[in-house]
């Protein structure tokens, strides 16, 4: 575990000498003579050892009065993996205010979902990352407004408020500070043909660390797609957004050292929020090295891991979304739970236009659904109690599924509803709510997988051998279905 890397010097300046992408997102280096901060792989040559140091982000090197490195551009890099991995305050802070919370309800409002005083959240944040909420959300808003200003033609008065930014004045001074230039020579700067795209479609690239293998992430999306919500089309998988501030469209197309995405979006200021919804299901912040390393070390999974390392869990934009599917796919096969979702769909869905035809619906939300006939479920009584239970207690707010859910506790409420065994709550832990380290031993892909490999193959057995594979179980799971030939596994051609 990488955590408090920054204070490692020794460590730090080997992985900036040898100029290492791995580590991009874990720290950053700040250059005492140049006032400026990189990321690990700056291109440039690495500055003397004594005129570097180190800081746990890039808004902590902000306070300290460091701007951005123009070359490697420190603000892209990948976001770090430790708030995929832990469940604790900090963590569950960093993917709220990557989901742009600071900016829409103020730290009070983080506070409150997190169940904390603002006092104890800032101390916590300042002592691990060098910088209190505020100026982590900040640092995300000069990052959105440099993504607008370069490929956009969004006049600068619009890009101020669609990042965040309460007043143009303040959008020109950070951005003057963190980048050293004014947002008119951002532009500038920007290659030309960034901006001609699709009047009102943003184009960026997604980073990501290196190895990321692309077939079961996005065979699995696109296999059990929602027709009206998501699709397969040239390429990429395409799928409607519900956003804070209106809603969205998104492209995303796997390349070998990006994701390619194209958002259409009906308010610009819900694309900071959109871009982490978007990491988030294509699990992009992972550190697939950590990963690998530790299921390779099991010679039953090495050679799984060595064909295609790299694999990602994919994941979800959309929580409740993701647990209302779940249920519509207990004990039927992939086709069916989507036939079932699409007829949700076209029943409870809000209606949108997509210029590329194909996309109709956004997901019905908890409370449209709460409304819903049982009677019109075709469906067994018990599975329809499961059904529309769930989705009272998430309309009612009894349960909450968000990027800031404990892991532990929420599984728990989840394992309390009605019909929800281990496998519902599980699956819905490690794709909706991200817990790398979930598990599904009754599982009948995983079990068929781990009998091929003759590991056990009984959920207990199987439990007590994967334990080697901690924390990192839900990836291992990732590798034992991509032993199969299901659609899933399969980057649709």
């Amino acid at each position: 575990m990488h955590q408090g890397m920054h204070t490692d010097t020794e460590r730090c300046v080997r992985a900036v000498q040898s100029k290492d992408a791995r580590f991009d997102g874990w720290f950053y280096t700040a250059v005492l003579t140049t006032g400026i901060y990189c990321r690990p792989s700056c291109p440039a040559v690495p500055p003397r050892p004594e005129h570097m140091v180190f800081h746990p982000s890039a808004a902590a090197c902000q306070q300290a009065g460091f701007r951005a490195c123009k070359r490697c551009r420190p603000d892209t890099s990948p976001g770090s993996p430790e708030w995929n991995v832990r469940a604790d305050l900090v963590a569950r802070a960093m993917r709220l205010i990557a989901d742009g919370v600071v900016d829409r309800e103020g730290v009070t409002g983080l506070a409150a979902r997190l169940g904390y005083s603002t006092r104890q959240i800032e101390r916590q944040l300042f002592a691990e990352l060098g910088a209190g909420p505020l100026a982590l959300a900040r640092a995300q808003r000069a990052q959105t407004a440099r993504l607008l200003v370069e490929t956009t033609n969004l006049p600068m008065a619009d890009v101020a408020f669609a990042a965040g930014f309460s007043s143009v004045r303040t959008f020109n001074d950070t951005v003057r500070e963190v980048f050293a230039l004014s947002p008119s020579e951002l532009r500038a700067r920007a290659p030309k043909h960034a901006a001609a795209a699709t009047p009102g479609v943003i184009t960026l690239r997604l980073p990501f660390r290196a190895p990321l293998h692309p077939d079961n992430l996005f065979g699995h999306l696109a296999a059990t797609a929602v027709p009206g919500v998501e699709e397969w089309r040239d390429g990429a998988y395409r799928r409607t957004l519900r956003l804070p501030y209106g809603h969205g469209i998104v492209a995303l197309a796997p390349r070998p050292d990006h994701i390619a995405c194209r958002l259409a979006l009906s308010d610009p200021r819900d694309l900071t929020v959109a871009i982490s919804r978007c990491r988030r299901l294509l699990d992009l912040d992972a550190d697939p090295v950590a990963v690998d390393e530790q299921l390779r070390a099991d010679p039953a999974l090495a050679p799984l891991v060595d064909k295609a390392p790299g694999r990602r869990v994919p994941r979800t934009v959309d929580e409740a979304e993701f647990a209302v599917r779940a249920v519509l796919g207990q004990q039927v096969s992939t086709a069916a739970a989507r036939t079932h979702a699409a007829r949700l769909v076209t029943a409870h869905g809000t209606s949108v236009d997509d210029p590329e035809g194909g996309l109709t619906h956004l997901f019905p939300t908890p409370e449209h659904l709460a409304a819903l006939d049982p009677d019109a479920l075709a469906m067994p009584r018990t599975r329809r109690t499961t059904l529309t239970t769930l989705v009272r207690r998430l309309a009612d707010g009894d349960l909450r599924l968000g990027a800031d859910s404990d892991w532990p506790e929420t599984r728990a409420a989840l394992l309390a509803l009605p019909g929800f065994g281990p496998w519902t709550a599980d699956v819905i832990a490690m794709r909706a709510l991200g817990d790398p380290d979930t598990f599904l031993p009754t599982d009948l892909g995983v079990r068929r997988a781990a009998q091929a490999l003759g590991l056990p193959s009984t959920p207990p057995a199987l439990t007590t051998r994967a334990a080697a594979w901690r924390p990192w179980r839900a990836y291992a799971v990732q590798y034992l279905w991509a032993t199969d030939s299901h659609p899933i596994n399969v980057l649709p051609a």
